[in-house]
Order: C-alpha cells, then sequence, then structure tokens
C-alpha cells in the first residue's frame, strides 16, 4: 500500500505544500492546544512503552549504535557516500557539498537521523503510541538539522554579506514579533499579504439571512439558465469559510456558480466567551435554518448538502436528524469533503485523544469558554516541522526575508475560536468514535443513526492527507446508507483535495462505490481519471439538479433582502 500511495502523490509547489500541510481544520486534535505543545513533547506513557520496547531488544540497540559509530568514522575520513534525498531542499545550497566541514555535518546528521528513525520503528509500538511518537521524532529531527542552524547555514551567511549585516537585524526583529504572541511559529504571510473581499474571496453575491451565528451568503449566478436545485456549502467551524472561495480561477464556487449551479455558503461567527453554550445542537439547528432560507429563496423544496471537515461531521449528523424526523427528502444529495467520521486509527488526531487528556482539555477550554485557534494553528505547524517551521525559520530569521504571498497560507492564518461546548462535544465524539455506534449521540434530540441516511452521496478524501488520512474518510462513507454513493479520491491532500481547480496535469482522481470493506481493495480496483474532481462533481450535481430555469435577476426574495455584499462582515471578524 505504501508504494501505491507514494508513485501517486504529486509534490506542489512549497507554498502549496505549506498550505496543504498546515491545514486548519484538522477538527478532532483539540487536545494540543488546550494541553500545550510541551504535553505532546514531553515523557508521558508513550515514551515509557518505546524505552520498554526497547530494552527488551539490547542485541538491536548494540547493532544500531555499532553501525552508527562506524559510519561515523567513515565520514570524518571523507569516505561516506551518503547524501541527501533528491527532494530534501535543506541543502539544495551548493556549500553543503563543497565545503567539507558543511559536507560531513549534513552526512552526520543524516546518519544520526536514520538510526533514530530505525530505533523507532525497533520498538514496535502499537498504533496509538506509534502515531505520538512520531510527532516527537519528527519534530526532534527536523529541529536538529543543520540547515536550521545560523552560524552553519550558507544562506545565511551569504544573505549577511549580500544586506551588510541588515539579515540579521530583520531576522531578529521578525522572531521578537513572531514569539511575542499565539502562534508562537513563524510568520508564513504577511497579514496584510491579500484582503478579504477584494484579492481573495471576492465572487460577487450577498448576505441574504444574518444570525447570532451565521450569514449565510448567496452568489450572483453566473450563467443565463440554473439548475432548479441550489447547493448550500458548510465550512469547517474552525476556519473561515472562504478556503471555498480562494481567489479567481480556484474558486470552487466560481467554478460551479460557472456550470450552472445555484451557490450558497455558510459564514461561520467567530465566536467569542459568551458564546460558549454553542454545541452539537447549536450548530446543527443553524445548518437546518440556512436549509430553510436556501430552499425558500430557490423556491424549492431540496437542496445539496456540501460540506467539509468538521461542518461534514456536523452535516452529516443533521441529515441524521432530518431523516429521523420524516424530512429526508429535502436533500437532494450529501457531500463530505475531507471528512472523518470514523475515529478509528485515523492518524495522529485519533492518536492523540485519551481519556484523561480529553477531559483535562475540556475543563480548559471551558474556564475560558472556547478553545483559540491561534494555539491550534501552533500544533499543525509542528505536525509538518520541515515545511511548515523550519522552512520559514530559515527564510524569516536566518535569511532575514518575508515569506513570500500565498492566499491559501493567509487564509489558514485567519485564524477562529472554537466554542467550549462544541470543543466537549466534538473531542467526547472522537473520543467514543460515537458516529459508528447507531444512538450513541444525537442532534437535536434525534438519535444520530448514519447508516439510515440513504440520500445519494459524494465523498471526497486525499491520498496525501496526513489530517484527514483517505482510509479514514473511505470508511466514512461505508457509515452511510446511501444506495448510490461515490468515493473520490484526489492525488492531493488535504486543502488541495478542495483547492483544486481544472488545469492541472499532474492532477488525477480515482472514484467509485464505497462497496468493499477494505480500502486497499477499493484503491485497487477504482476506477482512475485524469485532472480535478470539479468536473465530475458539477455533472454528479447537475443529475440531481432537476430541469434548468431562468437565473434569478436578484438575489434574495420577500423576507430574506440582501442585507449586504459577499463576503459578509463576520469574515472579518478576529
Amino acid at each position: 500500500m505504501t508504494n501505491t500511495v507514494e508513485t501517486e502523490r504529486n509534490y506542489p509547489p512549497a507554498g502549496a505544500r505549506c498550505a496543504d500541510e498546515l491545514a486548519a481544520p484538522l477538527d478532532l486534535l483539540l487536545l494540543g492546544p488546550a494541553l500545550g505543545l510541551r504535553r505532546r513533547m514531553t515523557p508521558n506513557t508513550s515514551w515509557a512503552h518505546m524505552v520498554a520496547n526497547l530494552a527488551r531488544k539490547p542485541g538491536t540497540i548494540a547493532e544500531r549504535g555499532q553501525s552508527l559509530v562506524k559510519e561515523l568514522g567513515t565520514i570524518a575520513r571523507g569516505d561516506s557516500t551518503r547524501e541527501p534525498a533528491k527532494y530534501d531542499k535543506r541543502f539544495a545550497d551548493p556549500a553543503w557539498q563543497q565545503n567539507p566541514m558543511l559536507h560531513r555535518i549534513v552526512q552526520a546528521y543524516l546518519a544520526t537521523s536514520e538510526t533514530a528513525e530505525t530505533l523507532y520503528k525497533d520498538a514496535d509500538l502499537d498504533w496509538r503510541d506509534a502515531e505520538r511518537m512520531k510527532f516527537v521524532l519528527d519534530n526532534v529531527i527536523e529541529g536538529a538539522s543543520p540547515s536550521n542552524n545560523p552560524l552553519l547555514s550558507p544562506l545565511g551567511w551569504k544573505a549577511l554579506i549580500d544586506t551588510g549585516g541588515l539579515s540579521a537585524v530583520r531576522g531578529l526583529r521578525r522572531f521578537l514579533r513572531d514569539i511575542a504572541a499565539r502562534p508562537r511559529v513563524p510568520t508564513m504571510v504577511e497579514p496584510d499579504a491579500f484582503a478579504v473581499g477584494e484579492t481573495i474571496a471576492a465572487t460577487p453575491g450577498a448576505v441574504v439571512l444574518k444570525t447570532r451565528m451565521f450569514e449565510l451568503i448567496q452568489y450572483t449566478p453566473q450563467t443565463p439558465t440554473v439548475h432548479t436545485v441550489p447547493l448550500l456549502m458548510v465550512p469547517p467551524v474552525i476556519n473561515k469559510f472562504y478556503v471555498t472561495d480562494i481567489a479567481p480561477g480556484r474558486s470552487m464556487i466560481e467554478y460551479f456558480l460557472r456550470h450552472g449551479q445555484q451557490v450558497f455558503a455558510v459564514s461561520w461567527r467567530n465566536p467569542r466567551a459568551r458564546h460558549r453554550d454553542w454545541g452539537f445542537d447549536s450548530y446543527g439547528a443553524a445548518i437546518v435554518e440556512a436549509l430553510d432560507a436556501v430552499q425558500r429563496i430557490a423556491g424549492t423544496e431540496r437542496a445539496h448538502l456540501m460540506a467539509s471537515c468538521s461542518g461534514g461531521i456536523l452535516a452529516a449528523m443533521v441529515a441524521a436528524h432530518l431523516t429521523d424526523i420524516g424530512e429526508a427528502d429535502r436533500l437532494a444529495g450529501l457531500t463530505l469533503a475531507v471528512t472523518v467520521l470514523d475515529q478509528s486509527q485515523a492518524g495522529f488526531a485519533a492518536a492523540a485523544l485519551g481519556e484523561k487528556e480529553a477531559h483535562t482539555a475540556i475543563r480548559m477550554s471551558a474556564r475560558k469558554g472556547y478553545l483559540d485557534g491561534r494555539a491550534l494553528a501552533e500544533v499543525f505547524a509542528w505536525l509538518r516541522p520541515t515545511d511548515l517551521i523550519w522552512r520559514y525559520w530559515v527564510n524569516n530569521y536566518v535569511q532575514g526575508r518575508a515569506p513570500a504571498a500565498f492566499d491559501v497560507l493567509f487564509w489558514n492564518s485567519d485564524t477562529t475560536r472554537m466554542t467550549a461546548a462544541l470543543h466537549h462535544d466534538m473531542v467526547l465524539l472522537g473520543l467514543h468514535n460515537s458516529l459508528t455506534e447507531p444512538g450513541a449521540v444525537s442532534m437535536l434530540h434525534s438519535p444520530v443513526d448514519l447508516s439510515k441516511v440513504t440520500v445519494d452521496s459524494y465523498v471526497i478524501g486525499g491520498i496525501a492527507d496526513h489530517i484527514s488520512p483517505w482510509q479514514a474518510t473511505y470508511r466514512s462513507a461505508r457509515l452511510l446508507g446511501s444506495a448510490q454513493q461515490r468515493y473520490v479520491l484526489s492525488t492531493s491532500g488535504h486543502i488541495a483535495a478542495l483547492v483544486n481547480p481544472p488545469g492541472n496535469p499532474k492532477a488525477s482522481y480515482r472514484f467509485g462505490p464505497a462497496d468493499t470493506e477494505s480500502p486497499t481493495e477499493w484503491l485497487e480496483t477504482a476506477e482512475r481519471a485524469a485532472d480535478s474532481w470539479w468536473p465530475d462533481y458539477v455533472d454528479w450535481l447537475a443529475e440531481r439538479g432537476g430541469p434548468e430555469k431562468a437565473a434569478p435577476q436578484q438575489l434574495g426574495t420577500d423576507g430574506l433582502p440582501p442585507v449586504g455584499p459577499a463576503p459578509g462582515t463576520y469574515v472579518h471578524e478576529h
């Protein structure tokens, strides 16, 4: 399986890869932000299990140690042939190869790192301990890289010479600014790099409903005719909505409009302490209220519901509620993007959930009234330290340069808070994996049984997604009772699976019904198509979109008039 994943994975440009790997919609990794990064790194039971397992293999430890000492001797003599991997850009500067001292330092680092990773595998930990220790190991190894050391970095010395020492002054200023407040990580994009509503989130539309919890945006049709059945898009609850409207030419919303869809989007309010009691039922009721408004404005009894990440969790639970009260026909289709409903062995997010830690985290967010999105962003960054911490450490501090402007990273830095009640509900849902058991959790007083959700479904995963592992999204698709079900697996990762406009020659996707228990077996037999899944999805929507009609000339309707232009006001709240 590993080989299949690696051969299909595409490595986008550095900025896109960083944005994809940061991907703040990790809505069930909610312990680290509440408890702090230190608790994720310091000794705990996972450390103890690793030490104990290795202690039972003294011969293996001795063998690894002897091999390392032998190779270090070879390196010191200048006889080693060890080189960085071709895709490892940390040592791309020629000085790392041409300077004998720097070359030996790199080789020693690579040899030591490989030994540490081999010992980690030798420990043969169970999946939970393995995920936790991998997080620690990745951060220790990446932090120790000589490329991060300002006294060794050729890039740092060249910048110092080129600027007459100004790079050091600029780097220190940036470091002091970043360390002063959360998230205490290097800035990945300057806060004034983009303007919401102008250079991003710029698709024309209007707010047609504003409540205490959300704004509902209706977008201006871009075709003479539209499909009768509208589309309601529900974003995650820990991010601003506009990743689906990130920039002209790359906007999912813009693309859907140009293919005859009536598009509506929810923009969640950034909650404060006074909103601490907004939990599952509050957000579920908000989705139902938005659905009511969409159907009223569009003049139809049915609508498509598309949601991502935690928004997908809420949307699936709302679909179960509508089914329970006999209103399942209100949904023409349910789309879940990079959404994990089945939390069993779902990567580090699931591994981080422990009973003791969960309740401690819940108590801490309850005292404040919310979970701070800036703290969440800090934990996300350390999930991929090479690209999300140390790349910017070198650029911002060692070289004293401003980071490049990249729109998805700007969106990712535009963090929001999560209410204490929703944090409580999400953590316990993940801890007990409640959505896999009919009736184990409720939504709006309805027991949630996803197997009774029979509306046609379209579920999207990303094969390189480290936040919502695609195998977990596949298992989640199988929880639904949809007779007509389509599972789509993009070659992209978490965010790139969404921001995936047509025209990328390296992109492709697999598709088919989630009709086998094993994700691996599904992957082996699924059909494959080139380019983005967006065209496939608009065709899927059109098949269930009813007859076409003339596009509305005005937005809103009687009783729901436009109250302001898109992207609304809540998106600007910090």
